[in-house]
């Protein structure tokens, strides 16, 4: 009885000891892993973040839109992993057209592209990604279709260079003025979608 005795209480101070020691090497390990997550987070967040939200003009002219081409180049642009945060059918009036082809109004072919332009509905459209205004611009190809690439929107769709199909910003600064005479504040929207937050993770 007495051995019993002994032994069991050996037991438990072997036992309680080690549950003890194991808290303690718990609680360290979880400090240094909360810590070390933290280290980990000042640095992701100190690291250079994608700019998701450049955001870009695109607008399918009345070709695109009389050939039933619009959701073609929605789709396009879609499956690159842009977001569409502004869309409208409208039919464009001369002054917003004096406004978006400012620097051409002294051009011999402007009222030839002003005629075309007023000729049907555009459908007008903002896209947001990273580096979106190069981006679409490569995959709108050149503005003469002789010269694009296959692959391209204006490769595959546009057969002369007055019905080139698509207008894409040409810089971020001319796509921030472009979408200002295009579209109001209201009208374009912001919201997360997973994709983005997983480039901004990376």
């Amino acid at each position: 009885m007495l051995q019993r005795c002994i032994l069991k209480k050996c037991l438990q101070q072997f036992f309680f000891g080690n549950q003890e020691t194991t808290k303690s090497l718990l609680s360290a390990g979880f400090r240094t892993a909360l810590l070390g997550g933290h280290r980990f987070a000042g640095h992701r967040s100190k690291s250079s973040v994608p700019d998701v939200r450049e955001r870009t003009l695109i607008a399918v002219k009345p070709d695109g839109v009389q050939r039933r081409l619009v959701g073609q180049i929605i789709q396009r642009f879609e499956q690159r992993g842009f977001k569409l945060v502004g869309l409208k059918m409208l039919q464009v009036s001369d002054d917003l057209l004096s406004q978006h082809y400012c620097e051409l109004r002294t051009k011999p072919f402007y009222p030839s592209l002003l005629h075309y332009m007023t000729s049907g509905p555009v459908v007008a459209m903002v896209w947001e990604g990273h580096k979106v205004v190069q981006t679409s611009r490569t995959m709108v190809g050149h503005t003469n279709p002789v010269e694009a690439q296959a692959g391209t929107v204006r490769g595959d769709f546009s057969f002369h260079v007055s019905r080139n199909v698509v207008h894409a910003s040409d810089s971020p600064e001319g796509a921030q003025r472009e979408i200002q005479l295009w579209f109001q504040r209201t009208e374009l929207l912001n919201w997360d979608c997973c994709d983005q937050t997983m480039t901004c993770e990376v």
